[in-house]
């Protein structure tokens, strides 16, 4: 604008809506409708639920009261979270590879400059919500498993086997964790997931085959010792050992997923903050 002397003057304009400085919390309300928007997530969350209840309460229809002496009642439930821990994974992959692949990447970080701000209201979000439907799904199954065989012939029972329970389904949410870190990594859904399946799937094998040799046989039979499998089945009150000797703790369980996927997280937080997108 030009004064009547001649000489220019800044004109400024101010928005007469509110502009509240972005924080967390508005990272978590975009990360959850985005997750609630989408069909893939209530098709992975809904095979997670179908397959954990379906055949935990085949199980239970197909056991008696004196089979629970030696295995707990929420044991029915891994049967069905074996499979259903797969879900929880694709998810995981999906909560960040999708955007990617739409694009819409690009329009988030440009609304949300902050990027670790938008990693770590993902990584809450997905967690809380897999945490959250993994628990009670488990927990149907082993509510089930009591009315069905709470006699006095399933034996006594204590607070530890749901303790398990809720480790396990905590193990199955950092596996998902893992899951979305993989895919802030690789940015592809079907990469990310094969490397999942991969560390599911894979140990055993690989176990087996060290094992062969007696020069690396002992570590064949830690990795037997220390996998995906193995670690539900003792979470979830199916004890192992045998031939291999002495079962782990449930706390080297959880130490080994945890530093695993710990390690996967801190390298998503450094490749988001160094890529274009």
């Amino acid at each position: 604008m030009t004064s009547p002397s001649g000489s220019q003057t800044a004109v400024t304009y101010s928005s007469p809506l509110p502009t509240p400085r972005p924080h967390l919390g508005h990272a978590l309300a975009s990360e959850w409708t985005k997750l609630v928007s989408v069909r893939s997530t209530m098709w992975t969350l809904g095979a997670l639920v179908a397959t954990v209840v379906g055949f935990g309460l085949l199980f239970v229809l197909q056991t008696r009261d004196e089979d629970y002496v030696s295995i707990s009642f929420t044991t029915p439930a891994l049967f069905g979270l074996l499979v259903g821990q797969l879900a929880v994974m694709v998810l995981g992959v999906l909560t960040i590879t999708s955007e990617h692949g739409t694009g819409l990447a690009r329009t988030t970080f440009t609304a949300a400059p902050d990027r670790h701000r938008v990693l770590t209201a993902k990584y809450l979000v997905f967690s809380i919500t897999a945490f959250v439907t993994t628990t009670l799904s488990v927990f149907v199954v082993g509510i089930a498993a009591v009315l069905v065989h709470g006699d006095p012939e399933a034996g006594t029972r204590s607070a530890q086997e749901w303790f398990g329970a809720l480790l396990g389904c905590l193990y199955v949410t950092l596996l998902g964790v893992l899951a979305l870190a993989i895919g802030a990594l690789v940015r592809h859904s079907a990469g990310a997931i094969a490397v999942m399946i991969g560390v599911v799937t894979l140990p055993p094998v690989i176990g087996a085959m060290l094992s062969i040799w007696e020069a690396v046989a002992p570590l064949g039979r830690a990795v037997l010792q220390r996998n995906v499998p193995v670690a539900l089945s003792q979470l979830f009150g199916m004890q192992e050992g045998g031939d291999l000797g002495p079962a782990p703790g449930n706390l080297s369980h959880l130490v080994l997923i945890v530093l695993v996927t710990g390690a996967a997280v801190t390298a998503s937080y450094l490749s988001v903050g160094r890529r274009d997108v």
